[in-house]
């Protein structure tokens, strides 16, 4: 099929999140700002109303820009409480960015704020910075294409993930603290579910990693999961009521995947649709073949998968490490049978990235400029399940020694995860490279979020940008609400 009737094909079949290329007109940058409103929304999960939260755009949930257009975006909260939104993997000026008192107060109820700054391109998201509202569902997806987006032959998707409770963020992190569910595996005193030990990691690949910090690894449990949510959701759906994507016999589709979840790591199966991994974080890498990729809360994949030249349905699965629940959507060529598909796997998926063997595959296409390190900060990352609390150099948020650093300079932080639980650490303001893993220098991905697993150390390098208070933390919301966040500093250069 030529490229002209395939993007009449795009345009006549795309609904919800799965984009297509936008009407000319829209194309060009308009001066009026675009509609962004917190609001409630009731969807069926199971059979059952949920009355959940979300960001409604002129489209739908979420919003997808064009490149070039800017960020010009009026927010309303239509919430009966106060809100603040993120600009997840976007740069915006530190009072844009969308933290409460840091320095914007949160939005009261019926409140207008407008924003305008200069998009970075790419699969990103927004989400609320209350860690409860972001367990409502208080999200969506944040696209701003590139030139090579709107003149590609392909199909956008996009599979928006979360995890679900019918109880209140509130009653979840109650549990979660007192111990009344701790999830597949705990190293607590409490009987793991599914528990998951770490006798087979590689002791010699953890470089330069304290010997008192290897101790007693063999045989202890890691903490995949904390708490077994009531759903997983794709694009706001389950497995029982999957959302079909229409799609054409030999297309090439763009699916962006984007780790919404509270505290729910997935692995991304395309099952017979091979695919290629093209983009993390909203950043292109040297693609990466295959049909397992894993991401942590708040990460983002970006896969090209190119589909047989002939009808069919190919389900494209988000497992939940460690566990064989699963969701996911289902692509398919106009009348193709579309199987059911249960919720539950035959068996446990496994943990995501241990040994940080995915991770030390991507290898980004536009890496930071060599230059010399002006400062290095270790971050020791802690915690336990019982008693529940986690944190960075030892301290919770308002006990927090911030991390410093001067505008402009290169400044090398390394995480280090003495804990039994994996942590997605992101940073706000700024793009970072992963230079080392487990003490191994690496030219790695470009990222904003990075997945730092039990007993390991990630080294990150940046350019610290504007002088301004900068969030850093763990992209898990139980983590964060039990204080898991310190700020990174940036004062003006001398």
């Amino acid at each position: 099929m030529n490229t002209f009737s395939r993007r009449g094909f795009l345009a006549a079949s795309a609904a919800a999140l799965a984009s297509a290329h936008l009407p000319r007109a829209a194309m060009a940058q308009s001066r009026a700002p675009l509609a962004l409103s917190a609001t409630t929304r009731t969807l069926d999960i199971g059979g059952r109303a949920a009355t959940v939260f979300g960001l409604s755009g002129p489209n739908g949930q979420g919003l997808v820009l064009d490149p070039g257009q800017r960020f010009r975006v009026d927010l309303s909260n239509d919430l009966d409480i106060e809100t603040i939104i993120h600009w997840h993997g976007q740069i915006p000026p530190n009072a844009q960015d969308g933290v409460p008192n840091m320095p914007m107060p949160l939005l009261a109820p019926g409140e207008t704020r407008s924003y305008d700054f200069e998009t970075r391109p790419g699969t990103h998201w927004m989400h609320s910075h209350v860690p409860t509202q972001e367990m409502q569902l208080l999200a969506a997806p944040l696209i701003v294409r590139s030139p090579e987006d709107l003149s590609a032959d392909r199909q956008e998707v996009t599979l928006f993930l979360h995890d679900f409770s019918f109880k209140s963020p509130e009653e979840v992190l109650a549990e979660i603290n007192d111990g009344h569910d701790v999830g597949q595996g705990s190293s607590s005193d409490v009987p793991p579910k599914h528990g998951m030990t770490m006798p087979g990691m590689d002791h010699g690949a953890m470089g330069n990693m304290p010997m008192d910090g290897m101790m007693g690894m063999d045989g202890m449990a890691m903490d995949l999961n904390d708490y077994d949510w009531d759903a997983y959701l794709a694009n706001d759906r389950t497995l029982s009521d999957p959302e079909v994507v229409q799609v054409e016999r030999g297309g090439r589709i763009r699916l962006r995947v984007i780790n919404a979840a509270a505290a729910t790591v997935f692995w991304i199966e395309t099952g017979q649709a091979q695919a290629r991994l093209v983009a993390v974080d909203g950043h292109a890498i040297h693609p990466l073949s295959g049909s397992r990729f894993g991401l942590a809360m708040g990460q983002r994949l970006d896969l090209e998968i190119d589909l047989p030249n002939e009808g069919g349905a190919w389900p494209i699965l988000a497992l939940r490490e460690g566990a064989r629940e699963r969701t996911g959507l289902i692509l398919a060529t106009q009348g193709a049978e579309v199987r059911r598909i249960p919720a539950l796997a035959e068996v446990d998926a496994p943990a995501f990235d241990i040994d940080l063997a995915q991770e030390s595959q991507l290898v980004a296409r536009d890496a930071l400029p060599d230059r010399p390190v002006d400062r290095s900060q270790m971050l020791m990352l802690g915690g336990s399940m019982q008693p529940y609390g986690w944190t960075i150099n030892g301290d919770v948020w308002g006990q927090h020694r911030p991390v410093v650093a001067r505008s402009g300079e290169r400044v090398v932080l390394s995480f280090h995860n003495m804990s039994m639980m994996a942590h997605p650490m992101h940073l706000h303001g700024h793009v970072f490279q992963v230079v080392g893993l487990n003490g191994r220098a690496v030219s790695g991905a470009l990222r904003d979020t990075v997945h730092v697993p039990p007993m390991a150390m990630v080294d990150v390098a940046l350019d610290a940008g504007e002088a301004a208070r900068w969030m850093l933390h763990c992209h898990h919301m139980p983590h964060l609400a039990s204080g898991m966040m310190t700020e990174f500093a940036v004062t003006a250069s001398v």
